[in-house]
């Protein structure tokens, strides 16, 4: 289905789109702003303990949320890997002589 969105969008398909990829990229910040706010209250628990098991949960969701970025960042658009590959691929058949579009 995605293919056939980016292929021929219509203005609803392309609202659509845009509109999946602006939640995908607003529900990571959200992931990361709650990220800072819990992790900041571990480490004032951590400190005020008096041991360094903060640490843990920080890296530990931090991968999480790394993974979480990337995906969101890798396949959407603008910084899309999937989207340039498609354009590249569109733009290499529209070079080729006598190619059926």
């Amino acid at each position: 289905m995605r293919s056939s969105l980016l292929s021929h969008p219509t203005a609803d398909a392309t609202e659509r789109l845009a509109r999946r990829r602006a939640g995908a990229k607003l529900g990571w910040l959200i992931h990361a702003s709650v990220y800072v706010l819990v992790n900041l209250l571990l480490i004032a628990l951590s400190a005020a303990s008096g041991r360094g098991w903060a640490v843990f949960p920080l890296l530990g969701w931090g991968l999480g949320l790394a993974v979480h970025g990337a995906v969101v960042f890798l396949t959407t658009g603008g910084a899309g890997i999937y989207d340039r590959l498609v354009q590249a691929e569109r733009e290499r058949m529209a070079r080729q002589p006598g190619a059926s579009h």
